[in-house]
């Protein structure tokens, strides 16, 4: 069958006008963050239903077409560019939250739910959700399933997985799978709802969501302390656990700081320049507790951790000292930058960033490195800025050359190569420096259950 005949067929199944094939939808739905692939779907789908999506997985079964899962397009790692003739299926229109139940602290909704409004929704029934990222604006709780979204309150709150008490899920044969049940207990074998956080889309499409929230949180506050070296972010961090329970525990350069002020949007915490910052988050419940994270500040002071430090003193504070965090991304994003989203244990964080400081030093020394993460959970992003003169496949060639002892070094340290974006098409080649063989052939055979005729998200997680 031509593609013509294709796209004609595949129109039957959705309302009208919900196939797209023009090319400024094709470029726009079929990639992601990322810029190292070239988008080429053949098709955008959109889907208003549940039957809707089935129908379209057994057409992609029938014909053996590609099917590709689209939400905000945030990702970072290419699992949901379609550079291969795929059908993009964007799940915008099946955006509604469906239910709530305040006693057990639950919503139902559909995957194409932003988080933010998930996060509105929550706050206005008293409630919270706590998986939060620079991209919550845009990114779609489908997606943030898909890759186990983290973020920036991971030290205290876990990972989506950590929130999702139920899912709905269409498999890559089109069956409909309820998991779960929204239950906190359930022992009645396998979890399978845990296979798909994280699967990239690759056994099937989450089509409904159950996602659990949490109590406000009373007074958030944050620090913004400047360091001498990075050696001293980790006692930083030993020294507030010891006295409070911290939301978050963030750590940036001095040239991630540099790109977000030259933006003018924000104000330097204060004058002193230092080359590293930690930015720690808690709750000021009482004075005493506030007080005690000055103590602990003078603390580090004495020490020679800290060389300055500033305390929010109202919510616009607040959110100002963030921003000096979850800017970063969208800043340096102008020089097209290689990332390497890389974690260990919080114990061997300073050890681990001085092997790789090493590397990153002596193979890119014309390159500006830029450094920040969510420390307090061992996650380091490592951001490798693109020179203006140097064409973009040329600069990720350089990068890729690297790779290997980067990751070879996170494999040393028993790390992850990726922590938080997911490994799509940009670390399936690396896969093994997580995974073992074995791990991954049960990995591949668990795909082949769900999806036999590797219809879903084709050429993700696994090298073809």
């Amino acid at each position: 069958m031509t593609d013509i005949a294709l796209i004609e067929e595949l129109k039957t199944l959705l309302e009208p006008g919900k196939v797209l094939t023009d090319a400024a939808s094709l470029d726009a739905y079929g990639k992601d963050w990322t810029k190292h692939f070239a988008p080429a779907p053949l098709a955008i789908a959109f889907p208003k239903s549940i039957e809707q999506v089935q129908a379209v997985v057994r057409w992609a079964n029938q014909h053996r077409v590609g099917l590709v899962p689209s939400g905000g397009r945030t990702g970072l790692s290419a699992a949901a560019v379609a550079a291969n003739g795929e059908v993009v299926v964007a799940f915008d229109y099946m955006n509604r939250i469906l239910d709530f139940d305040p006693l057990d602290r639950t919503v139902r909704c559909q995957p194409g739910v932003v988080t933010q409004q998930l996060q509105a929704f929550a706050e206005e029934k008293g409630l919270y959700y706590p998986v939060d990222f620079a991209s919550a604006g845009s990114s779609q709780i489908g997606g943030n399933i898909g890759t186990n979204a983290g973020g920036i309150k991971v030290i205290r709150y876990g990972m989506t997985r950590n929130w999702v008490a139920g899912l709905k899920v269409v498999t890559g044969k089109g069956d409909l799978l309820e998991l779960n049940r929204d239950l906190i207990k359930n022992a009645t074998g396998y979890d399978m709802r845990q296979l798909f956080i994280g699967a990239e889309g690759t056994l099937g499409f989450v089509v409904e969501a159950t996602m659990r929230l949490d109590r406000q949180p009373t007074n958030l506050t944050a620090m913004v302390l400047g360091t001498p070296d990075f050696d001293s972010i980790m006692p930083v961090l030993h020294a507030f656990q010891d006295k409070l329970d911290l939301t978050a525990f963030e750590f940036f350069s001095d040239k991630a700081l540099a790109k977000v002020l030259a933006r003018g949007d924000v104000p330097a915490p204060f004058e002193t320049d230092c080359p590293f910052y930690a930015l720690l988050e808690f709750e000021a419940t009482t004075d005493e507790r506030a007080d005690q994270a000055l103590a602990t500040f003078e603390h580090c002071v004495e020490q020679g951790w800290v060389l300055d430090g500033v305390m929010s003193q109202s919510a616009q504070q607040l959110q100002n000292l963030w921003k000096l965090r979850e800017y970063i991304s969208e800043t340096i994003s102008h020089w097209t930058p290689y990332k390497n989203d890389i974690s260990v244990t919080v114990s061997r964080v300073p050890a681990f960033l001085k092997d790789i400081d090493a590397i990153v030093a002596a193979n890119y020394p014309d390159f500006e490195v830029v450094w920040f993460g969510h420390i307090g959970d061992g996650n380091l992003h490592l951001n490798i800025l693109k020179p203006d003169d140097l064409g973009k496949d040329e600069f990720f060639a350089k990068c890729a050359t690297v790779n290997r002892w980067v990751f070879e070094t996170v494999e040393k340290y028993n790390g992850s190569i990726s922590a938080e974006h997911g490994v799509g098409m940009t670390k399936r080649d690396y896969l093994g420096y997580s995974r073992s063989a074995e791990e991954i052939a049960y990995m591949k055979a668990v795909k082949a259950v769900f999806d036999p005729n590797g219809i879903m998200n084709p050429g993700k997680i696994f090298a073809p």
